[in-house]
């Protein structure tokens, strides 16, 4: 028997009711997910939402007619005003007779099943969500990767959860559900469904912030797109949480290896049931004419809370940027509004994405072989793109003046900035925009531990002013500091952080040394690294103490000796002999002075006499 407890939420049995499956952190606009199921569901299409899911979710599908499947009473509660319809129980709940355009998963299959009700497993939730799909629609289903880079990087094993979440916990050990996409594809086509698209996310699959297309991350592997993308997703909020080895380094490598899709902690996954007789699809059975055909490519969050989710799509011409909705509505910051150092203007990611490899990539590449040459003609060829883009005053303006080494490609000669959505405030001098991004890189190297060819004593300052030697520029130690001060400044705008974040990341800034960890980061690999670094440094400092204290030694040992001889040969009889004959010299000469100056005192009174 059904209840009903409040207007729209039914209680068919199973629910649970002093648990909550909502996330505490939420994106702005429910991130990615709610981007892509945006493009999923059609204007007036039946959807279901099986399990938890962002509320910002539900705002993104007003256009659609949303019941949510839930094993949470307060979640139940707590989105009924956002839908049209809430039943609170596992799958049991979902009346066999229902069909609808589009069955979401965002949140996976597990956080479905209701521990109050009758257990499914895996397999037979997927075939309840299947069957509620009917001819025609679609399912946008996530998997999560029992050998992501969430598992890899992770401090304790993916086996010894004792969290309350983990009633069951999901492996390769269990052979109930799928460990890859061949796999899930192989299960879905079992239950009437075709996998059409699939989206790699990162950097966790509770929270992604970059849906990425795994065709395109085996395709286009030296893309420097997607190598900031799993570089940004990564290094961001990821980089907060303590790992064995950083994760952005690790997805990098995976994306030059073609090997990005399949360590993804999670991927999504539309598939679609074949559609049914004519006049069986009042939404239209061809997936192309329900706006199918133009999924992006990729979809990334970008910027402080609120900036909105970057999407890339695929053309005749090539990757195109493309604006979400949601950002697409608001106007861009103007620079006065504020005191920031940088604002964002959505409008300016129109057109074409750059093509080409990030400069940072390649930049560390040729440090890791030493390739003087090629550093040389990369360092040189940015400072005169930057040189070249200066106003009537000498400065960098726009975009232009957040150019640092990793938002810049570069393909054969030609650089361009590949995010232009960023903007700096107020023109900067091109010596600190040019410092600006080889202080970033140095910062990175050094503090990374990457080999590199220049000495190692050199300090963060000191290898940036060497970079800028390389490129052709006199940089010196008072541009640096301004460098940094601008750095903090424009992060402190990019990441959302008030006064007194600023001045707390400033305070870091400075203090970054290259025998410490890279900033952020809480990463075993690379504090050893670190540790090992200043093991070297207080060697070579034990090393020059000892060296001067053996050189004091040797000098306090001269010294000594060269005492003894003057004692000695001061009481010697040659010694006394001498003093013996030159005594009466000696009293001459006193004589002979004091002579002099009593002649010189008689001539003195005749001298005023005559005058």
């Amino acid at each position: 028997m059904t209840t009903e407890t409040a207007p729209r939420i039914a209680l068919p049995g199973g629910e649970m009711l002093a648990w909550s499956d909502l996330p505490e952190e939420r994106l702005a606009d429910g991130g990615p997910l709610a981007a892509l199921a945006a493009h999923v569901v059609p204007a007036g299409a039946r959807v279901l939402l099986a399990g938890p899911h962002d509320p910002a979710l539900l705002d993104r599908l007003a256009h659609a007619e949303v019941t949510c499947l839930l094993r949470s009473h307060p979640d139940g509660v707590a989105l009924a005003d956002r839908a049209a319809h809430v039943v609170v129980a596992g799958p049991a709940g979902l009346p066999a007779d229902e069909r609808f355009d589009v069955v979401i998963a965002g949140a996976g299959l597990d956080a479905v099943e209701s521990v109050e009700g009758t257990r499914f497993g895996w397999a037979g939730v997927l075939d309840r969500l299947a069957a509620a799909v009917r001819p025609g629609g679609a399912l946008l289903l996530r998997l999560d990767n029992p050998l992501g880079l969430h598992r890899l990087v992770a401090t304790s094993p993916w086996y010894a959860r004792r969290d309350d979440a983990a009633w069951t916990i999901g492996g390769v050990l269990d052979a109930d559900r799928p460990a890859n996409l061949a796999q899930l594809s192989d299960r879905l086509a079992a239950v009437g469904l075709r996998a059409e698209a699939s989206f790699a996310a990162y950097p966790h699959p509770a929270a992604p912030t970059a849906l990425l297309d795994t065709g395109a991350l085996s395709r286009r592997t030296t893309s420097g797109f997607l190598d900031a993308a799993l570089h940004g997703a990564c290094s961001g909020a990821a980089a907060r949480d303590t790992v064995l080895q950083d994760p952005a380094r690790l997805a990098v490598d995976a994306l030059h290896a073609g090997r990005a899709g399949e360590l993804a902690p999670a991927w999504l996954v539309l598939a679609h049931r074949a559609a049914g007789p004519a006049g069986a699809d009042p939404a239209g059975a061809d997936p192309a004419a329900r706006g199918h055909a133009d999924l992006p490519v990729a979809l990334v969050q970008t910027g402080p809370p609120g900036a909105g989710v970057v999407e890339v799509v695929d053309g005749p011409d090539g990757w195109r940027w493309r604006a979400a909705a949601a950002e697409s509505r608001g106007a861009p910051a103007a620079p006065f509004a504020s005191r920031l150092a940088a604002y964002r203007d959505p409008g300016a990611l129109a057109g074409p994405v750059p093509d080409g490899r990030l400069l940072r990539t390649l930049l560390l590449d040729g440090c890791l072989r030493r390739d003087t040459d090629t550093l040389r003609r990369l360092l040189r060829g940015y400072a005169r793109w930057l040189a070249g883009q200066v106003d009537a005053d000498g400065r960098l303006a726009g975009a232009v003046g957040l150019a640092t080494v990793d938002n810049v490609v570069v393909a054969g000669d030609a650089f361009a900035v590949l995010d232009p959505s960023w903007r700096a405030a107020e023109p900067l001098a091109v010596d600190v925009v040019l410092a600006r991004g080889l202080w970033r890189f140095a910062a990175e190297l050094l503090t990374g531990g990457y080999a590199h060819p220049w000495t190692s004593t050199l300090d963060v300052a000191g290898l940036t002013v060497v970079l800028g030697g390389v490129a052709g520029h006199d940089l010196d130690r008072p541009t640096v500091a301004a460098a940094v001060e601008a750095e903090a400044a424009i992060a402190a705008a990019l990441h959302g952080l008030d006064a007194d974040g600023r001045v707390a990341l400033a305070t870091e800034l400075r203090a970054v040394e290259p025998t410490g960890p890279p900033l952020g980061s809480r990463s075993y690999q690379q504090l050893r690294e670190a540790w090992l670094r200043q093991r070297e440094e207080l060697a070579r400092l034990a090393a020059l103490l000892k060296w001067t204290e053996e050189l004091l030694t040797s000098r306090e040992r001269a010294l000594r000796r060269a005492d003894a001889t003057i004692n000695l040969l001061s009481g010697s009889l040659s010694y006394r002999v001498g003093r013996l004959a030159i005594a009466p010299a000696r009293i001459a000469k006193r004589g002979a002075r004091a002579a002099k100056r009593r002649a010189r005192q008689a001539l003195a009174p005749n001298s005023e006499e005559k005058r």
